[in-house]
């Protein structure tokens, strides 16, 4: 294992603080430990500091040791174990994490860490003269079936070929970051074949005809439609649905079918709609687990940005 040493004092700042929103989470994020176990926040507490400062600090270390009342070694242990928390200055715009692990390797990301060799800098960990950019060589990240691929921060850029990070670099270098789509690069969705399906593509059965002596009725009718969200004709710009966590563009299509094309139509749906649109889509509870209404709202209001300040995290 490598020797993980914080950086030297010259870059150190003299003191750190929580914002007043990452103080605020924080606070309720002790919260969540029974009595006597705070300490155990010190994980997220100084992921929260690297994401509010790009770095973890000797100064945040001490200063989240003192609010969770454990011993600075302690903290400090913590910090310096796992890979996870830059123990010095990143990239002010990204920090390229490029896995290098096995299937990896045999995907191309020689070819990558040599982009990054060519745009950033020869070495791992040093920022290139703007300070704006750095990179580094990681272990497995977990997505194997999409070698190879990097990490940006939170975000996962998958399939990539040489060219590919090569642009996303240069467009967080220009500041345009939060508009590069992480994910497949090649086109797929998730992990889905590049090709399409190849299995489970046969036609359903068909079923059986309802007998003749039992016809539909307009109550019949009108009790399937018990529920049905309102519907709206095409507009001529559509809301992007997938960015809610659990639609992708299959189910994204089937929302668009029957007249869904906004966020804030799945904001206002009451319980009613949200259990017709759960029949209809056949994925009984994806609604409530997923929590598309909230999600939904956070869209309508304020788009990506107020999606992040509610959730903590960009969508997908």
């Amino acid at each position: 294992m490598s020797v993980r040493r914080l950086a030297e004092d010259a870059v150190q700042p003299s003191e750190f603080r929580f914002s007043r929103d990452n103080a605020a989470w924080a606070k309720a994020t002790i919260k969540k430990y029974p009595k006597g176990r705070q300490q155990s926040a010190v994980i997220p507490l100084l992921m929260r500091a690297q994401e509010q400062d790009g770095w973890v600090t000797r100064a945040a270390i001490e200063s989240i040791a003192d609010m969770l009342s454990m011993p600075y070694i302690r903290a400090l242990e913590v910090a310096t174990f796992y890979t996870q928390f830059q123990l010095k200055p990143v990239g002010t715009k990204a920090h390229v994490q490029v896995c290098g692990t096995t299937p990896c390797m045999l995907r191309g990301s020689e070819e990558l860490i040599k982009v990054c060799k060519n745009k950033i800098n020869s070495s791992q960990f040093e920022t290139n003269e703007a300070g704006t950019l750095s990179w580094e060589e990681v272990e497995c990240q977990g997505a194997c079936v999409n070698a190879p691929m990097v990490m940006i921060f939170k975000d996962a850029y998958e399939d990539l070929t040489p060219e590919q990070l090569a642009d996303i670099i240069d467009r967080f270098e220009a500041g345009d970051g939060d508009n590069v789509t992480p994910g497949p690069q090649n086109g797929r969705h998730l992990s889905a074949p590049v090709g399409g399906l190849t299995t489970l593509t046969d036609e359903p059965a068909a079923q059986p005809a309802k007998p003749a002596s039992a016809p539909a009725t307009a109550k019949d009718s009108e009790a399937a439609d018990d529920g049905r969200p309102a519907a709206m004709d095409e507009p001529d710009e559509k809301d992007d649905l997938k960015l809610l966590s659990g639609v992708g563009p299959k189910i994204e299509s089937l929302l668009n079918s029957i007249g869904v094309f906004k966020w804030e139509q799945i904001a206002g749906w009451k319980e009613a709609e949200r259990a017709w649109v759960d029949g209809f889509l056949k994925f009984k509870g994806r609604i409530e687990r997923e929590d598309w209404v909230k999600q939904a709202n956070a869209l309508a209001k304020g788009g990506v940005e107020e999606y992040v300040r509610v959730f903590g995290k960009k969508p997908r």
